[in-house]
């Protein structure tokens, strides 16, 4: 039997094309579902359907949902703004981190990684457009950040993430490369890095033409976010 066509199939498709075309093999890419403001519900359904990687933006939010999602082997990354005193609840429940800009966030999530756990998956966030607007390092701090790792040995950096202003395929192309550069640069030194988080729905397949490892879709996965109620 034929397997049903869902968001979830038709994306991966779309994946793999875009690793075909691009001369890869699919497996390079991970799809990172974008749980946030979804239910516990939602989420399992996709995990019925084989999705193991889901991100979230607020933690409260995600720490409502985990309990009933314990069982099903998922793995959680922490995608939204890092405050300081949210940080011993995000180095508890997560596996990932994507959002990592400042040192002082590093240290304090390196300090309360529990040690029963293995070591906390990190990427740097790059602001790739000195946008005032957005957190993370400018490409040109990266290597400062990154060499600060050595000191914490709770966190695995992985590699990089970033979100390039809305604005067109050619920006954001360019965008990406420069994030991927700056990757290739690391690895001279520090060759175990192994990850590129960049790409959403509206330009996941130019990120994966540029090198994503990873890329982070929401509303293609789950369909439109319900209407707020406002009674």
């Amino acid at each position: 039997m034929p397997e049903t066509d869902t968001p979830l199939t038709s994306i991966r498709a779309r994946i793999d094309a875009a690793c075909a075309g691009a001369g890869r093999a699919p497996q390079s890419v991970t799809l990172l579902a974008v749980s946030k403001t979804r239910g516990a519900d939602e989420i399992a359904a996709l995990a019925d359907q084989g999705q193991r990687h889901f991100g979230e933006n607020y933690l409260q939010e995600a720490l409502d949902k985990m309990p009933a999602l314990a069982d099903r082997g998922l793995a959680w990354h922490f995608i939204g703004p890092i405050q300081s005193n949210k940080t011993r609840d995000i180095a508890a429940h997560f596996d990932w981190v994507h959002t990592v800009g400042r040192a002082k966030v590093a240290r304090r999530l390196n300090e309360q990684r529990p040690d029963h756990l293995p070591p906390l998956n990190v990427c740097i966030q790059v602001n790739v457009d000195d946008e005032a607007s957005k957190s993370g390092v400018a490409l040109d701090q990266v290597e400062a950040l990154a060499a600060g790792f050595a000191d914490w040995p709770r966190l695995r950096l992985r590699g990089l993430m970033a979100i390039p202003r809305a604005d067109s395929d050619d920006h954001n192309r360019a965008a990406f490369h420069a994030l991927a550069m700056t990757l290739s640069q690391l690895r001279n030194t520090m060759p175990a890095l192994d990850t590129l988080s960049m790409g959403m729905s509206a330009d996941y397949t130019v990120a994966i033409e540029e090198g994503a490892t990873l890329v982070r879709l929401g509303t293609a996965l789950f369909g439109p976010r319900p209407p707020k109620d406002t009674r």
